[in-house]
């Protein structure tokens, strides 16, 4: 037996009188990897995480420039809108253009219509230079009035030094951090490491293999976690409140949602889709403005139980700030084929430089 009658009460439920909800909130994206779609792939396949990390991600960003960051980030944008998802909080690094990099990504954001909350993923995979100029980036950014937190790439690719000077500059900016915390086993020791650092406002990303709790938000990325074979986070059994991100798997919340429900009902058949759906509303705690913006979608039971069985529902219409932004599907501020044709010739420039680059890693 499948689909909503396995599951008892569901006729009962009253439905829902409207087609609008709020907009949709990414609460952990890498809008940097919009183009890596079709990038080449790697002379061997990778066994673990770590060998995903160093033969593709972490080669992906050494390649980046400021242009192909902007397109990229512009692909994304336009992906979120058009997948009714108004507020991203981003995670970035492009380690040969650290310098200006979260202000191409704020302004084109802010030029297809979608919020964004921006940081740097300090790490000291370059040196403590490299770490230097991440942190120094974050700090810029922030005092310039932007919004965002402080980005770290995950405790195993930091020092004590950078964790510490990462966890102040958030205190000193009043924001969080934003780190990829025991995503993979490489990363156990980050518990420990960050127990004494942590704070409420800290976005903790992952969380799969985390032995303690931490303060902070966990944001759980499912579809992310079963692509890179890490296991589940089973975020439901922690204390804290959880949010969902996607890892720059795109930005259609609602696919996520879907995901994160199926995958929390294998491992509790007894979870329920409201579950998963608090986690989308965990969402907008994080990034309140979303909840002032509208989406009306091309489905009339826009109810947690509906949706968690029910495929290709789209948005028709978005409204950011009380600006139409999006409307019958097309978006009102970007030409739509000018943004896909250009960040198309930027992810050529991305993949030839990809193909010139020495596969062994550099950090």
């Amino acid at each position: 037996m499948t689909g909503p009658a396995a599951h008892p009460g569901t006729a009962a439920r009253p439905e829902p009188d409207t087609r609008t909800t709020p907009g949709m909130v990414c609460a952990h994206h890498h809008l940097y990897s919009a183009l890596a779609r079709g990038m080449p792939a790697p002379p061997r396949t990778p066994t673990k995480f770590l060998e995903i990390l160093e033969l593709v991600w972490w080669r992906l960003d050494r390649a980046l420039d400021l242009d192909i960051i902007e397109w990229s980030a512009k692909l994304g944008a336009l992906e979120a809108l058009e997948s009714g998802t108004t507020a991203i909080i981003d995670h970035h690094e492009s380690p040969n253009a650290i310098e200006g990099s979260l202000d191409v990504i704020a302004a084109a954001c802010a030029e297809v219509g979608v919020r964004v909350d921006c940081c740097y993923g300090v790490t000291d995979r370059h040196g403590s230079a490299g770490a230097a100029a991440g942190l120094a980036e974050n700090d810029r950014f922030l005092r310039a009035g932007g919004r965002g937190h402080v980005g770290v790439h995950a405790a195993f690719t930091c020092s004590d030094a950078t964790l510490e000077a990462a966890a102040g500059l958030a205190a000193d900016h009043r924001t969080g951090v934003h780190i990829h915390v025991s995503e993979g086993t490489a990363d156990l020791a980050a518990g420990a490491r960050l127990e004494s650092l942590a704070r409420d406002d800290w976005l903790v990303i992952h969380a799969v293999h985390l032995d303690r709790d931490l303060p902070g938000v966990i944001v759980h990325n499912p579809r992310s976690n079963m692509n890179n074979a890490v296991g589940y986070a089973r975020p439901a059994a922690r204390p804290n409140p959880v949010a969902l991100g996607t890892d720059g798997i795109g930005a259609a919340m609602l696919d996520e949602f879907r995901v994160a429900y199926v995958r929390l009902r294998e491992d509790d058949v007894t979870a329920t889709p409201e579950t998963a759906w608090s986690w989308l509303e965990t969402g907008w705690r994080l990034f309140p403005e979303a909840l002032e913006d509208t989406v009306t979608w091309s489905y009339d039971r826009m109810d947690p139980w509906s949706l968690a069985f029910t495929t290709g529902v789209q948005a028709t219409d978005v409204t950011v700030d009380g600006e139409t932004v999006l409307r019958d599907g097309r978006p009102t501020r970007v030409d739509a084929d000018e943004i896909r044709a250009k960040a198309a010739e930027a992810a050529a420039r991305l993949f030839a430089k990809l193909e010139e680059m020495p596969w062994r890693p550099s950090g």
